[in-house]
């Protein structure tokens, strides 16, 4: 584990929509090769997620304005959704990540879900390990647009 650093999290504003685009697409690019696609998260409109859902960054207190995380959260006819985590690669491993999932439970229960819950595609193992590290169950899986989905759920 990198040594630990520390940072702000913060409400995404319209401002924030560059920076947010800018963290998913260096955080997703690794899965290019292994994927043989564009992961979903590296196209998202940002701009819309912070309009339209709940956007979350993780700022260093060092340097206020770099956003090295970013987290979307929505509201889905499944329940609480973590849309996106996204973290920079050089700031992996350091809990910011856990920070914004920690966050994300708590916004949940803050909104009156008794769950929350997130996807992944089937060849990102590592994050699968991860989310089912923490709590997160596998409940179903679906192939869309040549990606196989892993859907997980965590009982708060």
């Amino acid at each position: 584990m990198k040594s630990p650093a520390t940072w702000t999290l913060r409400r995404a504003d319209a401002a924030d929509a560059d920076a947010v685009a800018a963290c998913a697409i260096e955080a997703f690019r690794t899965y290019i090769p292994r994927l043989s696609l564009t992961p979903t998260p590296m196209t998202k409109d940002y701009g819309a997620a912070i309009a339209n859902a709940q956007v979350w960054v993780a700022t260093q207190q060092q340097q206020q304005q770099q956003v090295v995380a970013a987290l979307v959260l929505d509201i889905t006819d499944e329940g609480f959704l973590v849309d996106v985590i996204a973290v920079l690669p050089q700031h992996q491993g350091t809990g910011v990540g856990r920070a914004l999932l920690e966050l994300a439970e708590r916004e949940a229960r803050r909104q009156g879900h008794d769950s929350i819950y997130l996807f992944t595609n089937e060849k990102m193992t590592e994050n699968r390990a991860l989310y089912e590290r923490i709590g997160y169950v596998e409940y179903k899986r679906l192939v869309l647009e040549q990606r196989t989905r892993v859907f997980l759920r965590k009982r708060l």
